[in-house]
Parts: C-alpha cells; structure tokens; sequence
C-alpha cells in the first residue's frame, strides 16, 4: 500500500511512500488482500467492539430468557449452504384447519447490540458482512457472528419470531411477532433437504429422515406461496450460482456452476413471507424504518430491452406501463432455452439497483407494496434496524417514540446502500482476479462462448459453465472492418456483411490475460458459430420471422 504525497504532473511521475506490505502478488489470497484495501472495507475489529462482544459470553443467560416465548420444544431447522457459519434464521410449520402454521425464527441481535454501543457503531460502519470466495468479513465480531447470535443446533437461542397462517391459496391471513428462545433441532443442507423432497423413500440420512413430516409441510407450505408469488406476477430468476473451490496450497481448483433447487426456494419464499409482514408491522404502527424498495425501469433502458428482446421474437408491451408480470412472462417463455442465461442477464441490467430508504415506493421485482429486510440482522445492518422497530412496538412504543429522526434514517439508507454496493464491488473485484489468475496458464486454448455485449471495441463474451468473460477486439474479427449498428447489438463488417450479434455461439482462443488490470482476450478460432450474413434488400429473405 502507498500513500501518494505528490500527485503526477505532465514532467514528473506521482510520489509516495510504502505504508504497509501485503505479500507476495501471486501469494493465495492476495486477490482479497488487494479488494478490502483498495475499496475500503473494514477489515479489523476496534478492541472495544471485540470486549462487548465476548462480555455475553458463550451461552444465553437464563436473565435473558426471561419474559420470553419458549418454542424450545419446536423442531425449528436451520437450512443453508454447506459451507455456512452464521445462521440467521430457522423455520417450522405445520398443518392446520385452513392452511398452515408457519414460524420463520430470526437471530435476536438486537438483544446484544446496543444502540449507538461501539458493536453498534462498528456494525453500522460496515453495512454488511462480506463474502469473498476464501474469506469473510463478517458484520460482527465472530463471537456473536458465528457464536451467540447464530441458531447453531441443539443450544439456546434468543430469537425474533414472525408467526403466520397460511392458506392454500398463499395468503398469509394473520400474523404475529413475539420475542422468543428457541432451540434449532438441525443444521440442514440445501442438498440435503432438496434430495428429501424430490425423492423421499431415497434419503438414508437419520437426521433428515427424523424431520421428514416437517420438511413436507413446509414443502406444501412453500407450494402455495410460490403460486401466489407467480400469481402476482413476481421475477424469478433461476440463473446458477459460481462456486470457487481451492487446493491445499490455497489457489483455484476449479469454477463450478450450482443451481438453485427447491430447498433454496422454500427457504426463499418463507423469508419472503417473513419480511413483508415485517414491513406491514412497522408501517401499520407508523414506525421510521429501512424499507428495501426497487423501482421500475428507466425509459431509456426499457426500450432497449424491448429491442433486445424482438431479436429473439419476444414483445413488451408498449401500450400501457410495463407491469412485473410482464417480465415474468419472458422469463416463464425462456425457461430450457440456451440463451436464457443470456436473457436473465440483460433483463437484470435494465433493472434499477434495489437500496435501502424511508420512503416506501415498493418493489417492483418482487411485485409487493411493502417490502424490507427482516431475516439476516446477523450480516446486514438494515435487518437490525428493522428487528428494533419491531422490539419498539412489541414492549410497548409507537412510531412517535422510536428514537430515529426521519433526517438520521435517510442518511442510513445511503450508508447501508452504498455499503451494499461496495461488498459487491469488492467481491466481484477478487473474483475477477481468481477467473485471470485460473486462465493464466491456459493461453492458446479454445473455448465455446456467448456474446454477452457489443460495444465499438468489439464483443465481450462469456466462457460457458465457467462465468468468465472476457473480450474479442474488433480487429480479432478478422480482415474486415466491423461497426455496430443503430439497436447497439450487432457488429456488422462492412465489406463482407458478416454479422455478430448478442446471444451468438462462438468458439474462440485466449490470447490474452493481464491480472493487474482484469482483463481476458480472446480471438476467434476456425469455427465460427453463429455468425451469418446479412442480407440486402434484393435478397429473398428465409427462416423464420
């Protein structure tokens, strides 16, 4: 790291002096190193944070079950990744007259982070915990982290408990939240419990068996809020997830695409349910508060997903303003397509970003009026400021007596939004170095890709099943020269009328892989899937319309 004393002039380069060594530039886990210094990510815990953390110690005293709901006797069940720490939340239901009784229990952090306490103070700073691919920077200290605040099985837990009655139909007709102390009965697996609901009388695992009746109400349960969650028109992208494990000596092994099965979904659906009602409490008793609020498209890029999308014989709307249904419909009508990754992709862009603000305007990706995050207080900041709201009103206050000016929540939105985008950044940032550094010593090989992009400079092109994208510069087109035209999706040469265009199937070489500056280039191999001719106006055209 180097702190610059003297900015660069046209006859002199920059001066600066060495503040700290990282190590080695190729050393395994640099590629985070560099993220968290050059974005700014908090990275070490002021000591006295670390003291308030461990004064609670490592068991729930028995002062703070007190006065609490005990659903100890429940077989609540965390559900999350293999390789997941914190757990935030737990979840269990069952079969009732008119539906189902559903109880999404959450991580009572608010019990332990005081507000305006150097936890709090520290939590707030960072936002958010960040996940890099070999590291986490989690939003508190480990001892809550990982400790007291995580549901871990077969210990107390103080929790924040929304209760819902569900019907068929998934509509959550009555709700409640109460200040409870739980005990998780399992750590289960997305895996795990995927394989359980798709096939049942094949599971050996004890554990899973044991839970077998709950996992098929919540199974039901989740049914019937997917259906109203299509009913209403909600986006559902299915897009797989990339997954980077390592060798023993810390650098990549291998990039993995993963894809989201019904366990993901069920536990999805019910931190849906749960937070909507969430944002209904606070609203109802007129509490300032974080709501998580995502806007429709803006003109200028709506209409160019309109014309992205006419390439592939799908039409918006033009004749009223564009409802999320219809955006639902394209990903319904895409769904075993090959260029559904691609289409999933281009719709998301022309989305806006969703943030963090007081004002609620709804959310239009998820097709709901109210909306905020409830779920994870462990590793986002906006989800302890709801759960406080929300302690506020259960012992006894009003929106009137909730010690945030509207003035003090504006600003937190912007903070926890840029925080937000600043873990993205960071996160996306190593990864980019890792997919280099992975494709370093693959030089002179063929890939099959998909253009995902044309600009001027030529086409960016993604490596399928790996993610990794890289460019075609305009002059590895070939002896031609190349111009994009008027829809900005499409590179036509000028003297022989080849045409590349988004969405094409390509197969290249990587010539090309500078670390330092993220940067993959590829050329075109022998075959060249996909590119076709364009045809004059004198030409009789064929295929389909």
């Amino acid at each position: 790291l180097v702190k610059l004393i003297e900015q660069p002039s046209r006859t002199a380069q920059p001066v600066g002096h060495v503040t700290r060594v990282l190590g080695e530039h190729a050393a395994p886990g640099m590629e985070t190193e560099i993220a968290i210094h050059s974005h700014g990510l908090p990275f070490e815990f002021p000591p006295e944070a670390i003291q308030e953390a461990e004064k609670f110690g490592t068991q729930v005293s028995a002062a703070a079950k007190r006065d609490r709901e005990d659903i100890r006797d429940l077989p609540l069940v965390t559900i999350d990744g293999e390789d997941a720490r914190d757990f935030d939340d737990a979840v269990w239901c069952e079969a009732v007259r008119g539906g189902w009784r559903l109880i999404v229990a959450i991580a009572d952090v608010a019990s332990y982070v005081a507000p305006d306490s150097a936890l709090d103070r520290e939590a707030r700073h960072r936002g958010t915990s960040v996940y890099f691919p070999n590291r986490v920077l989690p939003m508190l200290p480990e001892a809550l982290s990982n400790g007291l605040c995580s549901l871990n099985p077969n210990v107390d837990r103080l929790c924040l408990a929304c209760e819902m009655r569900v019907t068929p139909q998934g509509k959550v007709t009555r709700a409640r939240f109460f200040e409870g102390v739980m005990r998780s009965r399992a750590r289960l697996t997305y895996t795990k419990v995927a394989a359980y609901l798709a096939n049942p009388a094949a599971v050996q695992d004890e554990e899973v068996l044991a839970l077998g009746a709950q996992l098929s109400e919540l199974y039901a349960v989740f049914r019937a809020l997917h259906r109203a969650r299509i009913e209403r028109g909600a986006l559902d992208f299915d897009a797989p997830e990339l997954k980077v494990t390592f060798d023993a000596q810390g650098r990549v092994a291998a990039f993995v695409e993963s894809t989201r099965n019904d366990a993901h979904r069920l536990i999805e659906e019910c931190m849906i349910a749960a937070n909507v009602q969430a944002a209904r409490f606070l609203k109802r008793h007129k509490v300032p508060t974080l709501y998580r609020v995502h806007g429709q498209p803006e003109e200028d890029r709506l209409e160019q997903l309109r014309q992205f999308l006419q390439g592939f014989g799908i039409h918006l709307p033009t004749d009223r303003p564009l409802e999320p249904k219809d955006l639902s419909a394209v990903l319904s009508r895409i769904v075993g397509n090959e260029e559904a990754e691609l289409i999933e992709t281009v719709v998301i862009r022309s989305l806006p970003q969703a943030v963090y603000q007081p004002a609620n305007i709804g959310h239009f990706g998820l097709a709901l009026s109210e909306y905020v995050h409830f779920t994870s207080p462990i590793r986002r900041y906006p989800d302890l400021m709801v759960h406080r709201g929300i302690r506020h009103v259960l012992r006894g206050g009003d929106g009137a007596s909730f010690d945030w000016s509207a003035d003090e929540v504006v600003q937190l939105g912007q903070q926890c939004s840029f925080a937000e985008r600043r873990a993205d950044e960071a996160t996306r940032d190593a990864l980019s170095w890792l997919k280099c550094q992975y494709m370093q010593d693959k030089i002179g090989e063929e890939f099959d890709v998909i253009v995902t992009g044309v600009v001027d400079f030529g086409l960016f092109a993604r490596v399928k099943g790996l993610q990794i994208d890289g460019l075609i510069h305009v002059s590895a087109l070939g002896a031609d020269y190349f111009t994009r035209d008027r829809t900005g999706f499409r590179m036509i040469g000028a003297r022989s009328g080849r045409v590349f265009k988004l969405g094409d199937h390509l197969r290249v070489r990587l010539v090309n892989v500078i670390i330092d500056e993220r940067k993959i280039d590829f050329e075109l191999a022998e075959t060249r899937a996909g590119a076709q001719q364009v045809r004059g106006p004198w030409q009789r055209r064929r295929g389909r319309r």
